[in-house]
């Protein structure tokens, strides 16, 4: 059985985003509401689920994740299910969906395999390269040798990272938790990596993170990608 997710990809690259939310705000659409302000979620489709939970969870984190393959080169896939979970210990997730034929994704199959994984934050200037890493490749087939990426060492991890990139994780595989067909993925940090030039001190002296610096991109609907624009800054209460 496919998964949602893989089944909701495939769709949207037959008929396009358009088509979609073309269905949604159709008056003879069968699951429109009377306003279009409120839509029942239990009224969907798995398809347009996805489609309105993908435009309105915004902006959305994306993992730039690298593993091992079972030959040692090394696949890159991003996922825009992701997020941080808790910081003691500190851990990550990850959701993973089936491939396009049903089979189990090469990231799911080497983190399981082999327990550790790299997740890098893109920038702005990776935007392009990321989106080609999400294409269906044969087993074994290095993302990063197709799109010519070169890898640095990182520290606490027998990975390498993306030299491009300015913030990534060492990851420890840590459980998975199953939704139907979807592979949530749990990960505990085992050390980060933060550019130099992305970093600095606060006024108290701790070391801060430059979001700017890092100009960070956040996963939108479709092919949409959200950069970093005007910080907001509000003073938190004590």
């Amino acid at each position: 059985m496919r998964s949602v997710l893989n089944r909701c990809r495939q769709k949207l690259l037959q008929n396009g985003w358009h088509e979609i939310f073309k269905a949604l705000v159709n008056p003879s659409f069968p699951y429109r509401s009377e306003s279009l302000m409120h839509i029942d979620m239990s009224t969907l489709s798995p398809i347009q689920a996805y489609a309105l939970m993908t435009q309105t969870v915004i902006p959305r984190p994306v993992a730039w994740v690298l593993t091992e393959n079972e030959d040692k080169s090394h696949n890159l896939a991003p996922f825009s299910y992701f997020n941080g979970l808790a910081s003691d210990p500190p851990m990550i997730m990850l959701s993973i969906g089936l491939a396009p034929d049903g089979s189990l994704k090469d990231t799911r199959v080497n983190i399981e395999a082999r327990k550790e994984f790299i997740v890098h934050i893109a920038h702005r200037e990776m935007a392009e390269p990321m989106t080609k890493s999400s294409a269906t490749m044969p087993r074994n087939e290095s993302e990063v040798d197709l799109l010519g990426l070169e890898l640095t060492d990182m520290p606490g991890s027998s990975l390498p990272r993306l030299a491009a990139c300015r913030i990534a994780y060492a990851c420890e595989f840590d459980s998975i938790h199953m939704i139907k067909d979807q592979a949530i993925v749990y990960a505990t940090l085992k050390h980060l990596y933060v550019d130099d030039a992305a970093t600095g001190t606060d006024a108290k002296g701790r070391m801060n993170v430059n979001a700017v610096n890092v100009d960070p991109i956040g996963r939108l609907g479709g092919g949409e990608y959200f950069g970093a624009g005007e910080l907001i800054y509000v003073e938190r209460p004590a």
